[in-house]
């Protein structure tokens, strides 16, 4: 703590209750400056953080006067640092983080350094969430005619164990050999929910000083936990790393738009409608490396787990962070979530001490923001978003004409380019001794998912009030739609159970499959073989329908072109209607077997119906009894054996752990690039799954033929997303995703051409080809490049592949700051630049000269063989990023800086 240094702050800091002099915290109030009050709230956190840190060395004096005068400098690019109170990880993202520690050790060690001074300063928690896989549901299990005698959850948690048994050893070791890490064991939810019903303090008490909950983490979706008032954001896991090492962040400040909620929703309207709206709308509005901060008397009328799924897809309409201030809502939320009174007691006075407590309906208390936008609730209807991207609403009213005109629409975000007189093909199957029939818009994978929703009772309970109406009605769900419910946490199952809406669920194939985030990570597990040959037979575009945050292209199954982000009682009844081609308010959703016709709105339950079992079943007693045991309840966790040593035994026949070669060139100084060829030319919206997929991996790519190679068979291949601890793997998964667009080859492949020969290749063959000559590569893209999960693998796998600098027409923020990390240099056309109106064909080679003296966002040459030159700017935005350039990435400078101390 900074109580240790003489920080020029001493003097505003006193205790909360002047009964226990030694619980102090630092009085901002007392700083005297009319400007903290105007201040948004997001910033004040900032403010408080810098105060606290004030050292003079890592946080100045000055940054702190930067903080203060926000307002004056919000839109200039100022840096300042931030040290958050802790950081928090998800498996997917956790073992390539503790393989890197581990392998740091060694590199300290090797250049004479203390090994354990790589340790966590600060409180990290990793939740294993992201491991299992929809291996068994009731098609899977044969159990369409039994489906209370299902064992589906106990099979997928033992074939989780058996896949990563290996991994989940690593991660025990990891949680012995380094100080400040905590485990959440598999089987216990979703990492974001677990934060916002268990892990978030909202206030530290720490050290003898109160201070406000702030965090990072290793998965975009960490900002769910801002509405809480926490504030909290994704960010690379190698970034992640430094910050577990007490490197504060450095980071621009940001501008803060203001979202004004007012209105009232309709009673039909569910929260997912919401966020679904405001991600369009903030989409529009463009507030990427923005924060958002709510406000407004509609702000009042929305319960925690609503505000949360809110800020949950802040990374859909591209903020850093989605900020919900702490109010009264917000304790009683802690409050029946189980959070003991006295803290709810010091949570509330330190908060209103430091002005960080808000009332929704006073206007004195709204702060300056740099922009306000607004929207009326009573505008919001029910919707969906897709069919490939989280941000293309559409009203539930308007799914089947929309469908249909992306279905003859060119190959694009909305368009499959079918031919007219194939959009009604229709395609017979048999399953289980039945015949059915498939065709455009056949809904195959309904999935209620994700940290999303299944983090929000009243949504999940209307998904259970909608099954129990349903049921009543005589309606079913066709068997052979994979049908599954994967909760956040174990509270959830057991409200569900409580109000006696589980069992109306699992009639209709909604039974609980697993804890964790499975088929929203992609982990959907297969399809049934008939519906998968029928897809394939009619090239038919099938559909998904979760209710997830991401529905990029390849990401949630191979076999579902179309996939759309819904609510779950909207899940529930697209899987009853069976194709996403119908209109609810003309058309009945169903016939039950009595002949009558039944439609959507005879089945929808209202905001009130919810609302009132919600009041009698979720129970602070509830949360309580699943937290006091969640990191003793895995049997199979506690019994696994890991080894004690502070330094890791790499084990070279493992295919899950390796010691990654991230460190060999620890002492070389970056270099120009000189006759570069392009390994890739790809256009807008390239994802970080198109980058680095986390799902299955194919038996014909390059991943496969390695593990082959190895003596495993294609059902051990597990996916992407477990073998992250590999390097090996993860190289050639590296733009490994069927859906990658290549204007190369102008198709969908994860294929490239070698240019020098001509040669149509897996993208890591290619490279390892131009590798074997010593040539440097480059790649082209568009705009958004690196969207999607925070996925430093997307940033890993190209440099092993050599590829040295990346030219885009804009970043997403979380990639742009991988790619910084490790050493790759994210260079963007200049406005009104693109590859096609310089003429680009990606055939030229391509020549950056790195000056020697380098400033922030600076504009260099890029010279062609054809005799051509244009310019760039060099997104390193802040000093720091470019020491990082300087050393070889942030993990090389980390480990200079451990030596060296």
């Amino acid at each position: 703590m900074s109580a240790t240094v003489k920080n020029p702050f001493q003097h505003i800091v006193e205790p909360l209750d002047p009964k226990d002099p030694k619980q102090q915290f630092y009085n901002l109030s007392k700083l005297g400056d009319p400007r903290y009050d105007r201040l948004p709230f997001s910033i004040r956190v900032l403010l408080e953080s810098a105060v606290r840190n004030c050292d003079e060395f890592l946080v100045k004096r000055s940054d702190v006067e930067s903080i203060l005068n926000w307002k004056e400098t919000q839109t200039q690019t100022v840096e300042v640092p931030f040290r958050p109170a802790r950081v928090i990880l998800q498996d997917f993202t956790g073992v390539p983080a503790v393989v890197d520690f581990a392998a740091m050790r060694d590199a300290v060690m090797k250049l004479g350094g203390d090994p354990e001074k790589i340790n966590p300063v600060c409180p990290a928690d990793l939740v294993i969430d992201h491991s299992i896989q929809v291996d068994f549901n009731r098609n899977l299990n044969s159990l369409a005619l039994f489906p209370f005698r299902s064992d589906s959850l106990q099979k997928n948690q033992d074939l989780e164990f058996d896949r990563n048994r290996e991994r989940f050893q690593f991660l025990k070791w990891g949680s012995k050999a380094f100080r400040n890490m905590r485990i959440i064991p598999p089987g216990s939810g979703i990492v974001h929910q677990v934060n916002l019903e268990y892990l978030a303090r909202v206030v530290f008490k720490y050290d003898g000083y109160f201070y406000p909950d702030s965090l990072v983490g290793t998965d975009s979706h960490t900002t769910m936990i801002d509405g809480l008032g926490v504030l909290g954001w994704g960010v690379g896991g190698i970034e992640a790393e430094a910050v577990m090492l007490g490197q504060p962040i450095s980071m621009v400040l940001p501008e803060v738009v203001g979202y004004k909620l007012s209105g009232t929703p309709d009673k039909l309207i569910t929260s997912t409608d919401i966020v679904l709206t405001v991600t369009k709308h903030l989409r529009q509005v463009g507030v990427v490396g923005k924060f958002v901060e709510f406000f407004g008397p509609g702000v009042a009328q929305l319960s925690i787990a609503d505000r949360a799924t809110i800020a949950n897809m802040c990374p859909e309409y591209g903020a850093t962070a989605a900020f919900f201030p702490v109010d009264d809502v917000s304790i009683q939320y802690l409050a029946q979530t189980g959070r003991d009174t006295e803290k709810l007691a010091y949570i509330t006075k330190y908060l209103k001490a430091v002005g960080m407590f808000r009332d929704y309906n006073n206007v004195s208390q709204d702060p300056d923001f740099t922009q306000v936008v607004e929207l009326d609730l009573d505008t919001v209807v029910p919707c969906c978003s897709g069919p490939k991207r989280p941000q293309d609403r559409i009203a539930v009213s308007d799914m089947k004409s929309d469908f249909e005109a992306c279905l003859g629409a060119k190959q694009s975000f909305k368009g499959f380019q079918v031919a007219p007189e194939h959009h009604n093909a229709a395609i017979p199957f048999q399953f289980n001794g039945k015949e059915y029939t498939l065709s455009h818009g056949s809904v195959v994978i309904a999935a209620i998912t994700s940290c999303t929703n299944t983090s929000n009772p009243s949504v999940m309970l209307g998904a259970g009030l909608l099954a129990k109406k349903a049921i009543e009605c005589g309606l079913s769900v066709k068997p052979y739609i994979k049908t599954s419910l994967s909760p956040g946490s174990g509270v959830v199952t057991y409200y569900l159970k409580e109000s006696g809406v589980m069992k109306y669920l699992s009639q209709l194939g909604f039974e609980v499959v697993g804890y964790g985030c499975m088929t929203c990570i992609g982990n959907s597990g297969p399809l049934p073989e008939p519906v998968v040959e029928s897809i394939t037979q009619g090239d038919l575009v099938a559909a998904g329908v979760l209710s997830g945050n991401r529905n990029f292209e390849g990401r949630v199954h191979p076999n579902t072109r179309a996939n759309y982000l819904a609510s779950p009682p909207l899940v529930i009844a697209y899987a009853i209607a069976g194709t996403v081609r119908i209109d609810f308010e003309k058309e009945p959703i169903a016939i039950n077997c009595d002949g009558k016709e039944i439609f959507l709105r005879d089945i929808w339950p209202t905001r009130e119906e919810i609302q009132a079992v919600e009041r009698t079943f979720v129970i602070p007693s509830m949360f309580k009894e699943v937290y006091e045991k969640i990191e003793n309840v895995n049997e199979r966790w506690n019994s696994l054996v890991a080894p004690s040593d502070k330094l890791y035994t790499w084990d070279p026949k493992s295919t899950y752990i390796k010691s990654p070669p991230f460190f060999d060139g620890l002492l070389e100084p970056p270099k120009s690039i000189n006759d570069a060829y392009v390994l890739l030319n790809l256009g807008d919206s390239v994802t970080t799954d198109h980058i680095s997929p986390a799902g299955n991996i194919a038996r014909t790519s390059s991943a496969a033929r390695y593990l082959t190679s190895r003596g495993l068979t294609p059902r051990d291949y597990n996916s992407y997303g477990s073998r992250r601890g590999n390097d090996a793997v993860m190289a050639r998964g590296t733009f490994a995703n069927i859906r990658l667009f290549n204007k190369f080859l102008n198709k969908q492949a994860p294929q490239t051409i070698h240019l020098p020969t001509g040669d149509t290749l897996d993208v890591f063959d290619a490279a390892e080809r131009y590798q074997q000559s010593g040539v440097p590569l480059v790649v082209l893209a568009g705009k958004e490049y690196g969207s999607g999960s925070s996925r430093d693998w997307a940033a890993k796998g190209p440099f092993l592949l050599g590829i040295k600098a990346v030219i885009a027409e804009s970043y997403e923020r979380i990639h742009r700051s991988n790619l910084v990390g490790m050493g790759v240099i994210p260079l963007e056309y200049l406005s009104g630049d693109t590859a096609d109106s310089l003429g680009l064909t990606g055939r030229e080679r391509y020549t950056v000269i790195i000056p020697e003296q380098l400033t922030p966002r600076m504009i260099v040459d890029v010279k062609l063989d054809t005799g051509k030159t244009f310019q760039v700017r060099m997104r390193f935005d802040t000093d720091v990023e470019l020491a990082y350039f300087h050393h070889g990435g942030i993990l090389n400078y980390m480990i200079r800086k451990m030596s060296e101390n």
